[in-house]
């Protein structure tokens, strides 16, 4: 094949990358601002530190926020809340296509990048705003300077630069640790790759990694080290190990529902690995999917583990995926695989433009955590009005995280009124677990008058009289006096109501608690 025909053939495929990125990414945003849900309290909560930029927060790295206080320079609504998260998705999708070409040729590139933006967690990733979308964008960059390196023209400008994409990484999730794990696991097996590395380009990216973490490590250190604590958290161990096979097993099954039917891809490189049939470019790519798997599969087995803690695999494991099958011809296969997780994509986009449709599908259930901030955020409001044009209050109080955060976003322009009572959260523990109990807990000096908000029910007995559920009860041992003002409910769906409790609370004294 001549050079000419090699470059339309390499135009050809770089055109097809770009037109599915354009419309797919046109579609994603044109879903963002159509869509009627409301921001998932995580996102809301990633929205309230936005407000106040920082080098770190109480259970992320700040990268997230720095992005939200950018978008939402345009306006606050969640369609900029969110507006990142699929422009992060196209931007992996491209380096995809670059490390894909680099390895393995143009068309590997291509079916590299409609492998990952075809991922059923991509295609709900996004519709949300996350840590996952930054962290996969900066480590696509890496994995692309790592390729590049070997046969770079200015090795140690591009040694800095991997450097800095895994540093912006790491400040959006720490789980960009697996690619450090991957590199060092790589260089380990490969005497070829490690040739690239003189002391000049280590230090280059040593360098450069550490001068962009820095910041957040001083902020760590300053705070108890609360963002690395609040990581080593999650993996539960204070709970007791649990060796659970069954939980290790479903976990490794639902990565069939994160990175689709490619998986099984994976798992046939894992077993060609070790029968030494993969190739230098292969062996690599595995080196820098293996570790997230590996690790989060472990925790599963020893404690617990979601399925998408593992998204930090599928950077590289798109681009394994999509350079084998081409290599034992599976062109058809993989357009049939890619066809159906397109399908669920689009499904997805129909779901979250029009809710009513998932639920007539029977997939309500899926978005329920996105309904009925907005409703109960208002019942709030107006109850506080109410009471505010009576005898005053002294204080909003929540005794959940997830309705601090929402009603941050939700109740902002109420809260944000000179006069308003602040908005707090009561501690149901003697130490703070979270930001908001950190930041913003209920005091005595603010106990006054307080509107307490619970998401805890109110039990109605046989009889018709009400009983408290046990929270209740706590919460409002806490006050002199205490009472029950209204159920707030918010309906999800046909079958689901958030229901949320208003009480009134005098006189706030905390009890010592366990």
């Amino acid at each position: 094949m001549s050079a000419i025909e090699n470059d339309l053939r390499i135009g050809r495929a770089w055109r097809l990358a770009l037109s599915a990125t354009v419309l797919l990414t046109g579609l994603r945003l044109f879903a963002l601002f159509a869509s009627p849900l409301d921001l998932y309290p995580d996102e809301a909560q990633y929205w309230l530190w936005s407000r106040t930029l920082d080098l770190g927060y109480y259970s992320k790295p700040p990268m997230i926020a720095w992005i939200i206080h950018l978008t939402t320079a345009l306006g606050n609504a969640e369609p900029f809340v969110r507006l990142a998260a699929p422009l992060f998705h196209a931007g992996t999708g491209l380096a995809l296509f670059g490390i894909g070409r680099r390895l393995y040729g143009d068309w590997a590139g291509l079916f590299a990048l409609l492998i990952y933006q075809m991922m059923p967690g991509v295609a709900v990733s996004s519709g949300i705003i996350s840590t996952d979308a930054p962290l996969l964008f900066f480590l696509s960059l890496a994995l692309l300077a790592y390729v590049d390196l070997p046969q770079a023209r200015r090795p140690v400008a591009t040694a800095a630069a991997l450097g800095v994409a895994l540093g912006l990484a790491m400040l959006s999730k720490y789980a960009a640790l697996y690619a450090v794990i991957g590199i060092v696991a790589h260089l380990a097996i490969d005497r070829q790759a490690r040739s690239a590395w003189t002391p000049r380009t280590t230090l280059a990216a040593l360098g450069a990694l550490v001068l962009v973490i820095a910041p957040n490590l001083a902020w760590n250190a300053l705070h108890g080290f609360a963002t690395i604590e609040h990581t080593a958290a999650n993996a539960d161990v204070g709970s007791g190990l649990r060796f659970d096979v069954l939980e290790m097993l479903r976990l490794l099954l639902e990565q069939f529902g994160v990175f689709g039917a490619f998986f099984a891809v994976l798992l046939v490189a894992v077993v060609l690995a070790f029968r030494g049939r993969l190739e230098r470019a292969d062996l690599m790519l595995l080196c820098w999917t293996a570790p997230p798997i590996l690790a989060v599969t472990l925790q599963a087995f020893l404690t617990r583990a979601n399925a998408n803690w593992t998204a930090a695999a599928y950077v590289a494991g798109a681009v394994l995926a999509a350079g084998l099958m081409l290599r034992w011809r599976a062109r058809w296969p993989m357009v049939a695989g890619l066809a159906v997780q397109a399908a669920f994509a689009g499904l997805f986009l129909v779901w979250v433009v029009s809710p009513r449709t998932a639920e007539a599908m029977g997939a309500a259930n899926s978005f329920k955590r996105v309904k009925g901030w907005e409703v109960m955020s208002e019942a709030v409001v107006r109850r506080a009005e109410i009471e505010m044009a009576d005898r005053g209050l002294t204080a909003i109080a929540v005794d959940d995280r997830f309705l601090f955060n929402a009603l941050a976003y939700y109740g902002r322009t109420f809260l944000n009124r000179p006069g308003a009572p602040p908005l707090k959260i009561w501690l149901r523990r003697n130490h703070a677990g979270n930001q908001a109990e950190a930041q913003s807990p209920l005091t005595p000096a603010l106990g006054g008058r307080v509107l307490v908000v619970t998401a805890a029910e109110v039990k109605v007995s046989e009889d018709g009289g009400r009983r408290m559920q046990p929270r209740i009860d706590l919460l409002s041992g806490d006050f002199a006096a205490s009472r029950t003002l209204e159920v707030s409910r918010a309906r999800l769906d046909s079958k689901r109501l958030r229901r949320t409790v208003l009480i009134l609370g005098e006189g706030y004294q905390p009890r010592p608690k366990d």
